[in-house]
């Protein structure tokens, strides 16, 4: 019986550890995600001004002045 009760002991010791090993890198994940989104909303702002930019000039369909067609 006290073996059992030792291995029991054992195991959810074990336990314990495996998850605050996954609650730890649950925390960098979901850190890593709050930085990823900042980072495409930078990047769509980026776009959306560049976006803008282009239809402001012309956009692509003008041809350079040295283009001879």
């Amino acid at each position: 019986m006290e073996k059992r009760l030792e291995r029991l002991e054992s195991l959810v010791a074990l336990q314990d550890r495996t998850m605050e090993k996954l609650n730890d890198r649950l925390f960098e994940q979901q850190q890593q995600i709050i930085n990823l989104e900042k980072l495409v909303r930078r990047l769509a702002g980026k776009v959306r001004e560049l976006d803008a930019d282009m239809e402001q000039s012309g956009g692509l369909d003008v041809p350079p002045p040295h283009y001879n067609g």
